[in-house]
């Protein structure tokens, strides 16, 4: 590396010649040219062999650059001018930055990168790498069993063949053989990753757009994975065939496939983690074949209520809360949000010339819907899109919920599967207070037609009884109905047993409409003040624009006793209330009731000044957010009134 010094910087000796630059607007942007001719002219040879950087004169380019081959037929279309080097004129970069990502968190902690390169000595069999257990306890008959044929694929840690089983049920079945080296398994992280890709595959099963997994071998050199063989291609080389568009009822018939495999694994508690076109194949060359999710090498178990931290992934596809090193299955959803907006409109959402440049794409930059083909395109089509890119996890629909979307859920009598999302939201709601489910509830009747949709195929999916309730005896056979073993591995059913309150009781579907109810998606519509607007006008009444004590029992204990709400409501609320509102409101109603010491004291006063948690509640839960204009109470009347107004601003204070 070059040493920092104060002095002006030289005049790059190695800058490009006129003459050689290319037309092509493709290409990384040439170096100023230098003065020194003759020395360019020198080591022209030396940049064109790779041996020194036209830009940099310490950084020497990989030779690998030279060894990648376009997937793109010869002959292809030129990028449109209008936005260049956007679309698919070259395969994507090395698939995953995992490697990388890990190596610069580990060197930052002072620990041994965990990607490091492999040692002399661990080549030789000595070392750390030699002290690792790499005995995964799988059958040792491959070469018994099993004749190799060609190599149909080579990726990062191994490579793919076909193979065909010489005896035993599946004697002449044609299959595929992931090969993995032990040599390139240099640390405990590298063989874990094995071990659970073997656990995925082998817990997943029963579902058509899935690979489907017959056995794992081992012996003392490679880890063999036996899978089903689809001699149809990826997805990626598909969607480069067609120039990278595709019309809107065939990318339909993708996205329907691809959330489906995704919908079931998160309903099992497994998150992909590295979901893009490479890693969906066509069984046969026929396009209209199905669709198979591969490669769970960076898969993992996760359940509803847990954050995973591991940056893994794509640079393209790798979402926002991935880089903030908390996610969980959320991360997948984006992931389609991408794959169907290149179906769509043949580019990238973000692109960038380096990796960091793309992350921080992700992070910062919004997808444009403004160039061709966005505006001929349906409204339903956009919208499905950005929902699916909402850069807050919270606001961004599942998989499930993305096969009920008006534009996808009439294609091919399309069935939306059981959302494991639901029972997250129930768990939430079983724990709430009174006034936040009364809230919920008040929310769940402003609802549309499409809005319930969904709700209302979830509610059918746990078979009610005759009456139209549930209890918690429709979600247990509802889950052992579409269980795999994967679900056991990631501890589903113990997360469920929160649920056991349901066991007391039954629940019909206006309620469960408010239990499945997710605040932060309806918050991210565009009608959500219409929304907020119609569940307060439910709690007023009288149309005063002012809730009285009544009118809260009413929608709350059903009781018109405001003892009653004094005594129980208000003592759950200060439990979730927030102090810092708590400060700021006593700073404001000071000046106003200090002339009335004398009051202090009384049942009326205490409420009032109680009141104030009442309004942080329904911003917490509602997402209402509620200003504090007057507070005046009536000793005659023993009345009191909270005057609101409604804003969507989330940096106000109450006033």
């Amino acid at each position: 590396m070059g040493v920092c010094t104060s002095k002006p910087q030289k005049a790059n000796p190695y800058a490009l010649r006129e003459a050689e630059a290319e037309a092509d607007p493709s290409q990384i942007p040439k170096a100023p040219l230098s003065p020194a001719a003759a020395e360019n002219h020198r080591r022209k040879d030396d940049v064109a062999a790779g041996k020194q950087s036209p830009f940099f004169p310490f950084y020497s380019p990989s030779p690998a650059r030279f060894l990648k081959k376009s997937p793109a037929p010869a002959g292809g279309s030129r990028s449109a001018a209008s936005t260049p080097r956007r679309f698919f004129r070259r395969p994507f970069p090395p698939p995953s930055p995992a490697k990388h990502i890990r190596a610069v968190l580990a060197r930052r902690q002072g620990k041994k990168a965990a990607a490091a390169a492999i040692s002399e000595e661990g080549e030789d069999g000595g070392g750390a790498a030699a002290d690792l257990d790499k005995r995964f306890g799988f059958s040792k008959e491959f070469t018994s069993r099993l004749e190799v044929g060609e190599e149909v694929g080579r990726g990062h840690f191994g490579y793919t063949c076909s193979a065909r089983f010489k005896k035993g049920e599946l004697k002449g079945q044609q299959v595929a053989v992931k090969v993995i080296p032990k040599s390139k398994m240099t640390t405990a992280i590298a063989i874990e990753d094995v071990r659970r890709e073997v656990k995925i595959l082998r817990a997943l099963n029963g579902h058509s757009n899935l690979i489907q997994f017959y056995d794992a071998f081992e012996d003392q050199d490679n880890v063999y994975i036996v899978m089903e063989l689809c001699e149809g291609g990826e997805l990626l080389d598909m969607i480069l065939s067609r120039g990278g568009k595709y019309s809107e009822d065939d990318a339909k018939a993708v996205m329907v496939q691809i959330l489906n495999v995704v919908a079931f694994c998160h309903l099992q508690g497994v998150v992909h983690r590295d979901l893009k076109p490479e890693n969906f194949l066509y069984t046969k060359k026929d396009e209209s074949s199905e669709l198979k999710a591969i490669d769970f090498g960076l898969s993992d178990f996760v359940r509803p209520d847990e954050r995973l931290n591991d940056i893994v992934g794509s640079a393209y596809y790798v979402a926002p809360e991935v880089l903030h090193r908390s996610y969980s299955t959320e991360a997948d959803v984006w992931s389609i949000g991408v794959i169907a907006y290149i179906l769509l409109c043949g580019s990238r959402p973000f692109w960038a010339r380096t990796e960091s440049g793309i992350f921080r794409a992700v992070l910062k930059a919004d997808p444009s819907f403004d160039e061709t083909p966005w505006p001929s395109l349906s409204s339903e089509a956009k919208d499905f899109v950005k929902r699916l890119l909402n850069k807050d996890p919270r606001k961004r629909i599942s998989a499930a919920q993305a096969l009920s979307h008006p534009w996808i859920r009439n294609y091919n009598n399309v069935k939306v599967p059981l959302d494991i999302l639901i029972f997250k939201l129930m768990k939430t709601y079983m724990r709430s207070s009174s006034l936040r489910k009364a809230a919920l509830r008040a929310l769940s009747k402003t609802l549309t037609a499409d809005e319930l949709y969904y709700l209302r195929e979830q509610f059918s999916l746990l078979e009610p009884s005759k009456n139209g309730s549930i209890s918690l005896e429709n979600v247990n056979k509802a889950l052992m109905k579409y269980a795999t073993d994967a679900m056991k591995e990631s501890r589903i059913p113990d997360f469920l047993s929160s649920l056991n309150s349901l066991q007391y009781r039954r629940m019909d579907f206006e309620e469960f409409c408010a239990a499945a109810l997710s605040v932060h998606q309806l918050e991210a519509l565009d009608r959500w003040e219409q929304h907020a607007r119609c569940a307060y006008e439910l709690f007023d009444k009288d149309g005063n624009r002012a809730i009285v004590i009544e009118e809260l029992a009413s929608c709350t204990l059903h009781s018109t006793n405001p003892r009653i709400v004094e005594g129980t409501i208000i003592r759950k609320l200060l439990l979730l209330s927030d102090t810092n509102c708590l400060e700021r409101v006593k700073n404001v109603n000071h000046d106003a009731h200090s002339h009335k010491r004398g009051l202090n004291r009384s049942p009326v006063y205490q409420f009032l000044f109680s009141f104030q948690y009442f309004a942080m509640v329904i911003c917490v839960t509602c997402r209402f957010y509620i200003h504090m204009y007057v507070c005046s109470y009536s000793l005659l009347e023993n009345r009191c009134w909270l005057y609101y107004g409604v804003t969507r601003s989330r940096n106000e204070d109450i006033y």
